[in-house]
Formats: structure tokens, C-alpha cells, sequence
């Protein structure tokens, strides 16, 4: 069924409200609020709505695990800039795939030989967004966050250095070809998929994987996207071994081609350039215009508003990135 808010029938956006106060009612009273989804809603129960709805809901829990275990973090997040390092300069522009409350992303800009010029990180919920601004704030690091959609990333083609994830991709299971596909498109020097690899599991894991519909095959479908895979091994620490992280190293073609460290925003929904303002991203091609929440742009496709007269009064608003 079709689960963008935008396109639901009056009976399901109804329904849709019902989930809502359903769900955030069992989450206050410690229950699951995913189950909560799949015994009461009738046809939005498994949506990735409900699986948006409980994860914003969680928001704070990841800052709360690092500073429960500030050590296992920092070998985490200095095992990832290891292997960043190598294509990571003072005038590099890195995106984090699925931030979160960028704890990984503020982790690793603090382990890098050489911070980049720019750091971006996007998740699918506004709260993460939000809760990770504060992190950043409270150790003093600069990154953009923004809240957008793994298969409609709002950037050009080839517009940042180096892509990365960290355990982000791995609840698609079956969608393994598009994410892939995406990242390589953004990129111009290399993605880096940090993820749990089921072909190098062990048996337990890999049953474990099933039952969570993980994703498969990253190194076998990124060759058949044409990429050149550099590494591919699982990694020396992880947090857990029932979900063992592995590591998929795209190298570019372009690789050699020069940095630039300026950010080439797109619209997800028409693919013509936006331009950034502190009130909204617009597009003067389009008349579209997607929110500012909070300092936080939200560039999901859903998030469209047109807006054909945004430039004329308020074009001039300083810009937000």
C-alpha cells in the first residue's frame, strides 16, 4: 500500500492519527511501540511509517549508550577514521548515511588525521536530527545535519568527497541494489559501507540477519553496479558479534579528480538545483521549497511544498548553509 502522509485515503490518514497516539501512549508506558503497531493497526502495522514513528520515538537512547560506554565509542569511531584516513583532506566534504544523533559522525570528525572542510550526516527522523545537533554542540563539533531519505539523497551527482555508513543500510534487506546504487552516485571518491556482512557470519548471525530482513550481497552487487571493491573483510571490533560489522570499500574511477568543497543541494522529488536559505531550500526551477525545522532542512520528497513566490520574499534571507 501506498505510505506516503501526503497520498493516504481519508480512511488511512485516520487511521494514521490512531497510530500515532497509539504508539507514543505505549512507548511513554515502556511498552514496544512497534508492537503496539502490528497488534492495533490494520493496514499500517509494518509500514515504514510505524518503523519512522518508533525510531523517533527512541531519539536521545544512542547519546545516552555513548555516554554509558564513552570507551567502546571512541574504539568504534577511531577504528571507522582509520579507515577513512586515506581519502580524507582538509578541503574533503564527507557525508554520513543514516546518522542518527550523529554520535558516529562527532566520534569520527574527532579521530580524523584531517578534519574535511565540510561534514553532513541525514537521517530519516527529525528528532535524531535534533538530538544530534545538541551532541554536536556539546563537544564542540561543526557538521550540517538534515533529514532525508537514503534513495532520494537532496545532493548532485558526484557532489561529496567521501560517503560513508554505519549500520544504516542494514534494516533493507532486498533494497540492497538502490542504496548502493545512490551512494555511488553522490560520491567522487569513495563510499564506505560499514555493515553487517552475512556471507562472512557465522551461522547464528546470519539466522539472526535473516529474521530481521538485514541486507545481503553488498560486495556482489556493488561489482555488478561496475564498482571496484578495495576491501571487503570483517572488521577487528564490534559491538556485537550476533551482528558482526563488516567493511565494503567502493574506490571511484574519479577518485583522482580535484575536491571541491562546496555543497551542490538538489531537489529529490525534480532533481533541479536548490539553493539554501535559513527559511527554506528552494528551487527557482521548480517553485518547490522544503522546510527549515528547528535548523534542521527537511529534504524528503514528501516534505515538497510548492511555492512559486518563496523566492521573491525571501530570497534574500541569509542563508542557512
Amino acid at each position: 500500500m501506498n505510505t506516503d502522509p501526503d497520498n493516504l485515503s481519508h480512511d488511512e490518514v485516520t487511521e494514521l492519527g490512531r497510530l500515532m497516539i497509539g504508539m507514543r501512549a505505549a512507548y511513554a508506558r515502556g511498552g514496544n511501540a512497534m508492537e503496539y503497531a502490528r497488534q492495533n493497526s490494520r493496514a499500517l502495522g509494518n509500514s515504514p511509517i510505524s518503523t519512522l514513528i518508533a525510531y523517533d520515538l527512541q531519539a536521545g537512547t544512542y547519546i545516552a549508550g555513548v555516554k554509558a560506554d564513552p570507551a567502546a565509542h571512541a574504539r568504534w569511531c577511531g577504528q571507522l577514521a582509520g579507515i577513512l584516513n586515506p581519502y580524507v583532506t582538509r578541503q574533503s566534504t564527507i557525508l554520513e548515511v543514516g546518522c542518527g544523533e550523529a554520535t558516529t559522525l562527532a566520534g569520527v570528525l574527532g579521530h580524523l588525521n584531517n578534519p574535511p572542510r565540510n561534514a553532513l550526516g541525514f537521517d530519516i527522523s527529525w528528532s535524531r536530527c535534533a538530538h544530534g545537533l545538541s551532541w554536536l554542540a556539546e563537544n564542540s563539533v561543526s557538521a550540517e545535519l538534515f533529514v532525508a531519505d537514503l534513495f532520494e539523497i537532496p545532493l548532485e551527482d558526484s557532489s561529496v568527497d567521501v560517503v560513508y555508513t554505519s549500520h544504516s543500510l542494514e534494516p533493507n534487506g532486498g533494497r540492497e541494489e538502490a542504496a548502493i546504487r545512490e551512494l555511488m552516485r553522490v560520491a567522487r571518491r569513495a563510499v564506505v559501507l560499514v555493515e553487517p556482512v552475512y556471507e562472512l557470519a557465522g551461522s547464528e548471525a546470519q539466522a539472526r540477519m535473516r529474521e530481521h530482513g538485514y541486507v545481503r550481497g553488498l560486495k556482489k552487487t556493488a561489482e555488478m553496479l561496475g564498482a571496484a571493491v578495495r576491501d571487503y573483510r570483517l572488521l577487528d571490533y564490534c559491538g556485537n558479534q550476533l551482528n558482526p560489522s563488516g567493511l565494503v570499500l567502493i574506490e571511484k574511477a574519479t577518485m583522482a579528480s580535484s575536491e571541491s568543497s562546496d555543497i551542490q543541494w538538489r531537489c529529490p522529488l525534480t532533481h533541479s538545483a536548490l539553493v539554501a536559505n535559513a527559511t527554506g531550500f528552494y528551487s527557482p526551477d521548480a517553485g518547490i521549497v522544503y522546510p527549515v525545522l528547528g535548523g534542521i532542512p527537511l529534504l524528503r520528497s514528501s516534505h515538497a511544498v510548492v511555492a512559486s513566490s518563496f523566492e521573491q520574499f525571501y530570497a534574500q534571507e541569509p542563508g542557512s548553509c
